[in-house]
């Protein structure tokens, strides 16, 4: 079953709280993304049922090898997305609020080819 884009966001999401914090629980999901609590506990536990993290004693929520490389990627379409809109003069809020829609249904080929007209 695919990962549908809510489940890429919360990934995404406990990856950065994750380079930020030592721990990441449930509530710092919530608190970041703006959910609510149970929304939050319903992520997580369809999160946990496809192997996309684990929580851990204490309820630290921790990206197994296969969450990590889905929020690895997301955060990196992420930040070369909200950069390349930058480029073309787009304010950064705007930049970013639109890559965020953006990462998760561009193909990877066209995603290759803004990448790769960036490094250039």
């Amino acid at each position: 079953m695919a990962l549908q884009e809510s489940g890429e966001m919360y990934l995404e999401s406990i990856f950065i709280l994750s380079k930020k914090n030592k721990t990441v629980l449930s509530i710092d999901v919530c608190e970041y993304m703006g959910y609510s609590k149970p929304s939050v506990s319903r992520a997580v536990k369809i999160l946990k049922e496809q192997g996309y993290i684990v929580m851990e004693d204490g309820g630290n929520l921790r990206l197994t090898e296969k969450g990590l490389s889905v929020a690895e990627s997301m955060y990196q379409r992420h930040t070369l997305l909200t950069d390349f809109l930058k480029k073309l003069g787009v304010d950064e809020d705007i930049a970013s609020k639109d890559a965020c829609k953006i990462e998760h249904v561009i193909s990877e080929e066209s995603f290759e080819a803004i990448k790769n007209s960036l490094n250039k």
